[in-house]
């Protein structure tokens, strides 16, 4: 019954939901197997799990899941000295890189107020080994490719090869172009079969060609034979090509071994990133929902505050408040078809099952669930045809087999309760089922449409009315829960606006006992009164609401006000600074250029000089307090934080001069300094190191170096004509110069010859660190004689 439960309020779509979020097939897995917990620790480390992946993915983005693959097989085959395929060894570096790339997104990076300790834990046990990632894939270049370099013989015996297919190619190209042998071939080209160069020969000149034949044409007027002059070059390259497929064999065995060598590790690590799969796959669920975790207890005692349904649309969704299991433990819900209450009872149940397998709820904060022994549900027309059952029989059958399963701790969810039968039985049986419930004090919420409940609840201690409103005005549902207040059937006032008699609708009211009208009529002012009150406290807050606004623009203003005139000020103040600081410079500039044109100048005349410095300095003292003041000195100074030795240029505060260090500073903090011809002692604090004029000079120098070579650079390289050793080292510079260039797209002009520049250039890009994308031109850039390269 309780598995039955968990289909009828759809919990398996929500499994579906989160599944879609999980990356790796052995996390889906993982999520499939997701189901409640009765333990109250369990399930708040549950819960925790999921707040830790929606902080974390948050606070730094989605997590680097990408590129797992489950690799137990490839490792289990490493372990037994097996060769593991190159997809293999791929899947297995793609999944080291990934547990690499995982350990460091949650381990690195934290901000000091943010835990996530149980993240933290499962990261730190992650297995990593950069070396063997960055070997594997430096080895292998794709399933169906390994790197030259892979090892020093596996690059001997391919530049064998590529000689060798070079001089087969030269002598059979001859063959083909000789005048004697031209009229005996079908057309002058060289083609292969099984993997050997041949020639298309005309069947009756056979015997002119002397050779073997490898195969013919499909109407047999053309044999392909191999010339007898090639076919000891031939075999050479079959030779050092079962050479090369034992040197490859040698290595994927290799590498095999060494990810045989880490099995343990590999399987653990892969344990644990399904583990975070499906942790994170519960908190990307939680973020699409705008969900929130739950508390939670064991107390029975539900509260939701503004739940929506997960699995109805949320631009239409009504969020509903609704609390049970503290002043009551039975909830009756009442109120017009299509009004809600399913969903209601619904929401109930599935958030109950949502928090109790860890999944936060979409709801506000302060939304809590208990946890129970079991969730059951009566809910929907299961009518069974085959069984020959009534509705109903149907829900009696159901909730018979409820009546034997529940326990103390258990949640039972009715949809309308009684129905199907005669009214006054379905509701006397209805009460008696509740009171069942009730006076054992199991949680229940139940849907009817019978006066008699709605009563019941009025009189029954720990029973209460709930009700969906409906907008007699509109005839139509509003879907919100109201707990407290019973449902009114609406029938009269709902046949009324849709223009019955008013005369029938009396004489029906008339059939109707005294007490029941009495009750019906006490409901309808109690609805009015309710929504009296609601439409106050709604113009309540909309005024408090307009008034905390105002008050806190007033705020705002008065503090702009503030700052606008702090920053006036401030902003004259370092404006008056750098008027002042100018006039010192300019001062010193002159003085200096007097002294240098050896002018005439007496005792006397030098000392008014000193006198006027020191009076400018005196007047631009008032300012040194300005908060600018140090942002100026630091526009011209080259380091304020490394300590000073001898020989650092400096600029003397005080003096506006520059000099040079002599010595290291003494007990009284004073270093001295030359300035010009003189020595000095000066205050430490009253130097600033700057940049030497040598300093200045070449960093200009570098500049305008790098400017002049990076404008020169042009979009095109040609080595035509240039061996592949040459035209590869001419190549790399050129890349370098045209990255730095920031170009980018270049095209590297290497002609179609024989096609062995163009394979190596092709092999070289590949391994650029600076190329994005490259391809062969166009018929209109150049054809199979031009690689075009585009830069990251």
């Amino acid at each position: 019954m309780k598995q039955k439960s968990k289909v009828v309020l759809e919990f398996n779509k929500i499994i579906e939901s989160v599944e879609s979020f999980a990356e790796t097939e052995t996390g889906k897995k993982e999520v499939r197997k997701l189901d409640i917990s009765s333990d109250i620790e369990r399930v708040n480390y549950l819960q925790n799990q999921t707040k830790e992946a929606l902080s974390i993915i948050i606070e730094k983005g989605s997590p680097p899941l990408g590129g797992i693959s489950d690799v137990r097989d490839y490792v289990k085959r490493g372990a037994v000295g097996g060769i593991i395929s190159q997809r293999g060894l791929l899947n297995c570096a793609d999944t080291l890189r990934a547990a690499r790339l995982m350990k460091n997104y949650v381990l690195l990076n934290n901000k000091e107020e943010r835990k996530y300790e149980i993240l933290e834990e499962l990261c730190q046990t992650i297995y990593s080994n950069k070396d063997i990632e960055d070997k594997i894939y430096s080895i292998i270049i794709s399933e169906e490719e390994i790197a030259d370099d892979a090892s020093s013989e596996l690059k001997r015996i391919r530049r064998a090869i590529q000689i060798k297919n070079s001089a087969i190619k030269n002598k059979i190209n001859s063959i083909v172009n000789s005048s004697t042998t031209q009229k005996y071939l079908q057309e002058s080209i060289v083609t292969m079969r099984n993997d050997r160069y041949v020639v298309p020969v005309k069947k009756e000149y056979r015997s002119m060609i002397k050779g073997i034949m490898h195969d013919q044409s499909s109407t047999g007027s053309t044999i392909y034979i191999e010339p007898i002059a090639i076919v000891e070059m031939n075999n050479e390259v079959s030779n050092l090509k079962i050479e090369e497929k034992k040197e490859v064999e040698r290595i994927l065995l290799e590498l095999s071994l060494m990810i045989g060598d880490i099995e343990r590790e590999m399987i653990d690590n892969q344990q644990l990133l399904t583990q975070l799969d499906f942790i994170f796959a519960k908190g990307k669920y939680a973020i699409s929902i705008n969900a929130i975790e739950p508390k939670i207890n064991d107390k029975g005692y539900i509260r939701i505050k503004n739940g929506r349904h997960p699995l109805i649309d949320s631009n239409v969704v009504v969020p509903i408040n609704v609390w049970l299991g503290d002043e009551f433990t039975t909830l009756i819900i009442t109120g017009p078809n299509t009004g809600g209450k399913t969903v209601a009872i619904k929401t109930i149940g599935l958030f109950s099952l949502m928090g109790m397998s860890g999944l936060h709820i979409p709801a506000e904060y302060g939304t809590e669930i208990s946890l129970f022994s079991g969730v059951f549900a009566d809910i929907g027309d299961e009518q069974s045809i085959e069984q020959s059952l009534s509705t109903f029989s149907s829900h009696m059958t159901n909730i018979v087999k409820i009546m034997k399963e529940v326990d103390d701790k258990s949640l039972v969810l009715f949809d309308e309760l009684g129905a199907g039968t005669d009214p006054t039985e379905g509701a006397a049986l209805a009460i008696s089922i509740l009171d069942k419930l009730h006076d054992r004090k199991i949680i229940t919420a139940a849907t009817t449409h019978y006066s008699e409940l709605k009563l019941h609840a009025l009189t029954t201690d720990g029973v209460c009315n709930g009700s969906v409103e409906f907008n007699v005005e509109t005839l139509s549902p509003t879907y919100k829960l109201l707990i407290g207040v019973p449902g009114k059937s609406n029938a009269f006032e709902i046949s009324k606006k849709l223009g019955l008699d008013e005369s029938i609708i009396q004489k029906a009211k008339s059939t109707i006992e005294t007490e029941k009208v009495e009750f019906e009529d006490a409901l309808n002012q109690i609805e009015k009164n309710r929504i009296y009150i609601e439409e106050k406290k709604s113009e309540i807050d909309r005024l408090s609401s307009e008034s905390q606004k105002k008050h806190a623009d007033f705020i705002a203003k008065e503090r702009k006000a503030l700052e606008k005139s702090e920053k006036l000020i401030n902003e004259a103040n370092y404006e008056a600074r750098k008027i002042v600081e100018q006039t010192k410079r300019e001062t010193a500039e002159i003085i200096k250029e007097l002294k240098k044109l050896n002018l005439e100048m007496n005792k006397d005349k030098s000392r008014r000089v000193n006198e006027l410095r020191q009076n400018l300095n005196n007047k631009t003292k008032v300012l040194e307090e300005n908060p600018y003041t140090e942002q100026i000195f630091e526009e011209e100074t080259y380091d304020t934080t490394t300590p000073l030795k001898k020989g650092d240029a400096v600029n003397v505060k005080s003096l506006n001069q520059k000099g040079y260090v002599l010595s290291d500073e003494d007990d009284s903090q004073n270093v001295m300094v030359q300035i010009g011809i003189m020595k000095t002692k000066v205050k430490k604090s009253d130097l600033i190191k700057i940049k030497s004029d040598d300093e200045k000079n070449y960093n200009a120098k570098t500049s305008r170096i790098i400017k002049l070579k990076t404008t020169s650079i042009s979009s095109t390289i040609d080595v035509r004509g240039e061996n592949l050793e040459e035209a590869l080292m001419e190549i790399d510079k050129y890349l370098d110069d045209a990255f730095m260039s920031n170009l980018n797209e270049i095209q590297i002009i290497h002609g179609k010859g024989m096609g062995i520049l163009r394979e190596g250039i092709t092999q070289f890009l590949k391994k650029n660190k600076h190329v994005k994308d490259f391809r062969l031109g166009n018929f209109n850039e150049g054809g199979d004689g031009v690689t075009i390269v585009t830069f990251k």
